[in-house]
């Protein structure tokens, strides 16, 4: 057998140890009453009361033999060291041997327990009891050196968020981004619309559209490649502000910069004009980047840009045409 069918047969076989010694591998509910931020938020209070918590998460790693074992536990919010000790498991010798035995990493477990140091001074919870919410048949990738290859990275993204703080924090930035925008626009009046994605013709930019067909009415219809033009219809039905975030799709080349549908915000205000445009677009990228990242200065390549500064007022026309004596290309 290969190496993944070899794991595959051991998980197998402590699924059916589960099984021998009445606990169940997939079990419906779980008690779990904090999570790992909370929990880690509140530690010296636990701590301090000695009252018992019940966190459950996945089994990051799992290190240790004998009459300790140590468990890093993660539910999406923070990870927790859980701490298991023979001696003094109050779940009994029997309990904790199963747990040795057959928890493997990529697992979902619950466990009770109470705040606790190590001799290190690691915050940990000492189980008391565990059990098993959810048995892996497949093992995750190492959780220090991850995901090399780099079509893997990107079939299987969620193995890379799991493993990659950065990039989970990347996600989580990213929603932030958006959040910001609609808090931003809905403070100022804007109404959030939702505009058809399929078009019996495509408008509002120049791309070349995916095509698909519609059975019911028998004809040909393309995925929107721009969120103007519905918007512009709100407009002459008297509302004055309206936006919209969505997904457009342009049936064009790809790369790592330019993917073929993404998500756009597009604004539209009555009784407004271009100056009052320039405003609105400074004021909201202020508004984005404090809510995102907590600042207004950032180092980008060898520029220092500060959001908060004046923003200098540059004429296209003027600049294209100074770029074009320069010889430079670039400006094209």
């Amino acid at each position: 057998m290969s190496s993944g069918e070899d794991i595959r047969a051991d998980r197998l076989k402590n699924l059916e140890l589960l099984h021998l010694a009445g606990m169940e591998a997939y079990p419906v509910a779980t008690e779990r009453d904090i999570d790992a931020a909370t929990f880690a938020n509140t530690f010296e209070d636990f701590l301090s009361s000695a009252r018992q918590a019940t966190i459950a998460g996945r089994v990051m790693s799992k290190r240790g033999q004998g009459g300790i074992v140590f468990a890093d536990l993660f539910d999406g919010t923070g990870k927790v060291q859980v701490v298991f000790q023979k001696d003094d498991f109050s779940g009994g010798a029997a309990l904790f041997d199963l747990f040795s035995d057959v928890t493997d990493v990529g697992d979902f477990i619950q466990v009770t327990g109470t705040a606790y140091k190590t001799n290190r001074g690691h915050n940990s919870l000492k189980a008391a009891s565990w059990k098993m919410l959810a048995k892996s048949l497949a093992p995750i990738p190492d959780q220090w050196f991850g995901l090399k290859d780099e079509e893997a990275l990107l079939r299987e993204r969620y193995l890379s968020i799991l493993l990659d703080e950065e990039l989970r924090a990347m996600f989580e930035r990213r929603a932030r981004f958006w959040s910001a925008i609609r808090e931003f626009l809905h403070t100022r009046g804007f109404l959030e619309v939702e505009t058809p994605v399929l078009e019996n013709s495509p408008g509002g930019a120049d791309a070349r559209p995916f095509i698909t067909k519609h059975n019911a009415l028998d004809m040909e219809v393309y995925l929107r490649i721009s969120l103007e033009l519905w918007q512009k219809r709100l407009l002459v039905a008297g509302f004055p502000k309206v936006f919209e975030i969505g997904r457009i799709f342009r049936n064009e080349g790809q790369s790592r910069e330019h993917a073929q549908d993404y998500t756009a915000l597009e604004t539209y205000e009555a009784f407004s004009d271009m100056k009052k445009g320039m405003e609105f677009t400074k004021e909201l990228y202020r508004y984005i980047v404090n809510a995102v990242y907590g600042k207004y200065t950032f180092q980008i390549g060898d520029h220092t840009v500060d959001f908060a500064d004046e923003w200098p007022l540059v004429d296209f026309c003027e600049s294209s045409n100074v770029h074009r004596e320069r010889g430079d290309s670039s400006s094209a």
